[in-house]
């Protein structure tokens, strides 16, 4: 799950960063980042329960 979590952030931010850069498509672009920021706070505020 540790790393699960990592690799979702990390997929999401390149995911923000292709489609800022590339397509501009504008809210989608944003919410993808957020998706990414969510899921790393979520990690580091669960800590290592798992």
């Amino acid at each position: 799950m540790n790393s699960l979590l990592y690799l979702i952030a990390l997929i999401l931010f390149i995911g923000w960063i292709f489609g800022f850069f590339v397509y501009s498509i504008g809210g989608l672009i944003h919410i993808l980042l957020v998706l990414a920021v969510v899921s790393v706070l979520l990690r580091l505020i669960g800590g290592r329960s798992v």
